[in-house]
């Protein structure tokens, strides 16, 4: 405390004991008035110094204010033209009006009297979205922009050394890939030692090549399995090239006849080493689940990426996991007190064949088998088939609704989901929350939504139809296999209508299982009645068909008129019609379906990959097979969005 405050505390004590002293003395006078006076002479000694320690008082209580304020303005002055912080001033107009030196050695004068948006752009953003803060490049360096809306004035801090920290920190994080040579056991099958020794090292030298190229850390596992360490810089640089060691390998093994492709898994972001592994091998299994010869990405934050996928997925040509599998879901059944199966929304063919297929799995092992089945949402194509299955009594009755499903399902049940795997697409999502344990048949490209925990998971993109799978399944059930006539025409219904009558994504084991089925009484010719359709149907294709354009050169696309509604059979059927013309490689089909949504359907003969073009729109499917329905959007603006998706795929977009 100053010591002119210490005596103004003293001071406050003088006066009390002063006021008292005078009244001692009063009363000390009226008793004994020669010691009162000598009382009053000392009294009058003692207020008159009071009285000049309280003038030394005021003048150093207006000399200390005086210093300081002049200390505390010295200060201020010190501060906005000293310190390395910016200071700027705006008007209304959002005209620069007065800058502090900082400014001017850093940026120049010339900004004062010209408007904000000639230092930079991204001022005005911050000032109009009346934002605290905000990030702004100038000069190369970097700046935390602080606004005081109020005043009209900003601040500008050097923040470059931490905005330059934070990149070096996120470029160096470690990345952890996961490499799988996809079809390797397959083609070295049986194959000369030396061929073999050749054909590894000429995989393994581009690989090399590749890592050293990208300062990749690149260590073999296995005979098919490659372990790859690197940084998020690598990455992005990798990313930069849309991994052309996929196609590189691809060309490489080509030249031998020996055709081999890579699937990579990574696992990037925020994490430890074990939690980057985790997310690497759930990558590898995504890009496998999808076909393979493509890369997945997953980082912390549960983005996914995709490159790729340029390739159909090649036939296995074991089949011991379908017997491993078969064998696998017939103890589930037989652990379960009844089977529930269920497809997607607006079941097709393969959903109807399919399911009747595990539904007879169940009975071959004496468990109850029921079909989950909306019958106000059926594919036109299917009509006929139910109109069979309704005249088969024994058949029928196993059909139940959704909230049949819901309500018999228990803990013991067992659900079994075909021709999809996302929740978001099957008949009755809330049978996949009341039920423990679910089993995934399905032969499409498996995609970033996927049925949460299921205890098994049959999943072939290879497969022509989910009908061929559960055949598989059928053949290696233990107990002798008796199928009615319209069951196993049912499965091969499925089977046909995938494949376009054997014509695309069809491998040996394609015939393999029709065959079988025809052995187990498939009744061709019911096959032909199934798929027939009406006149009406065909004039409705047709219509859509004559609208085609053709964009880039080799693609076709047809967009229904505005007042027109399909259902998603008729555009799934105009897209294969098109893709039948001479020239075309890929075509899509644009119109409003009968619920109100747009659909577009896109089929390819390989060379474009489909797939990739639907899911920048929220479909999916496979390489030559895909689809997708967009909400609150118009025909022109569907279009819209398509041709850039196409653009961007030609592009060499992920």
């Amino acid at each position: 405390m100053p010591k002119f405050l210490m005596k103004r505390w003293h001071g406050y004590h003088v006066i009390s004991l002063f006021t008292v002293a005078l009244l001692f003395i009063g009363i000390l006078t009226y008793y004994q008035w020669q010691i009162g006076v000598i009382g009053f002479f000392i009294l009058g000694v003692l207020l008159i110094y009071s009285v000049q320690a309280r003038i030394s008082f005021e003048q150093q209580l207006e000399e200390y204010v005086s210093t300081l304020s002049y200390r505390i303005n010295k200060a201020g002055e010190e501060a906005v033209v000293n310190l390395p912080v910016g200071i700027l001033l705006y008007n209304e107009e959002n005209v620069v009006q007065w800058v502090n030196p900082y400014v001017t050695q850093v940026f120049g004068d010339t900004f004062i009297g010209k408007p904000l948006e000639d230092l930079s752009g991204h001022l005005l953003p911050i000032i109009e979205e009346e934002r605290e803060e905000g990030l702004i490049s100038l000069e190369e360096r970097f700046y935390q922009v602080d606004l005081k809306k109020e005043e009209r004035l900003l601040y500008f801090f050097d923040v470059t050394e931490t905005v330059q920290t934070k990149e070096m920190y996120e470029e160096d994080q470690t990345v952890i890939g996961l490499i799988y040579l996809d079809n390797y056991d397959e083609v070295t099958q049986g194959m000369d030692d030396q061929v073999r020794s050749k054909l590894s090292s000429q995989v393994t030298a581009s690989l090399n090549k590749w890592a050293n190229d990208h300062e990749i850390l690149l260590r073999r596992t296995g005979s098919d399995r490659f372990l790859s360490i690197f940084n998020k810089q690598t990455l992005q640089l990798i990313e930069t090239t849309k991994f052309s060691i996929l196609d590189e390998i691809r060309e490489v093994t080509a030249k031998e006849k020996i055709p081999i492709t890579l699937s990579i898994g990574i696992g990037s972001g925020e994490g430890t080493i074990r939690e980057l592994g985790a997310l690497a091998q759930s990558s590898l299994d995504l890009a496998l689940g999808r076909g393979g010869d493509q890369v997945a990405i997953k980082e912390t934050n549960g983005k996914v990426h995709f490159y790729g996928g340029k390739s159909n997925a090649m036939e296995k040509r074991t089949r011991v996991r379908a017997r491993v599998i078969s064998h696998a879901l017939r103890d589930f059944v037989l652990e379960s007190n009844k089977v529930i199966v269920m497809g997607h929304k607006n079941p097709d063919m393969d959903a109807i064949g399919a399911a009747i297929g595990v539904l007879k799995i169940a009975e071959v092992n004496g468990k109850e088998g029921y079909i989950v089945l909306d019958r106000e949402d059926i594919h036109s194509d299917v009509k006929k088939l139910m109109e069979e299955i309704e005249r088969h009594d024994n058949l029928w009755s196993h059909f139940i609704t959704p909230e049949e499903a819901v309500e018999m399902a228990t803990d013991q049940t067992l659900l079994v989901v075909v021709d999809t795997h996302r929740p978001s697409l099957v008949v009755e999502p809330n049978l996949l929350d009341r039920v423990d344990r679910v089993v995934v048949l399905d032969h499409h490209r498996r995609g970033e939504e996927f049925v949460k925990d299921p205890v098994l998971v049959y999943m072939e993109p290879y497969a022509s139809s989910t009908a061929e799978l559960v055949t598989e399944l059928l053949e290696y059930q233990p107990k002798k296999l008796k199928m009615d006539i319209l069951e196993a025409t049912a499965l091969l219904a499925g089977i046909i209508v995938d494949t376009k009558s054997f014509a695309v994504r069809t491998g040996s084991r394609t015939f393999d299982a029709a065959s079988f089925l025809r052995r187990n009484g498939a009744d061709t010719i019911l096959v032909q009645r199934l798929l027939k359709e009406d006149l009406d149907q065909y004039v409705k294709r047709s219509k859509l068909v004559e609208s085609a354009i053709i964009y880039q050169d080799e693609i076709a696309i047809s967009k229904a008129d505005d007042d027109d509604v399909y259902n998603q059979v008729l555009i799934a059927q105009a897209a294969d019609t098109l893709l039948t013309m001479d020239g075309i490689a890929a075509s899509f089909v644009i119109s409003t379906r009968q619920d109100g949504r747009i659909g577009i359907s896109a089929r390819s003969l390989g060379e474009v990959n489909v797939q990739l073009i639907m899911e920048q729109l929220r479909g999916g499917g496979h390489l030559t097979n895909a689809a997708t329905q967009l909400d609150d959007i118009t025909l022109d603006e569907a279009e819209e969005m398509l041709r850039n998706a196409i653009d961007e795929y030609l592009k060499g977009g992920s």
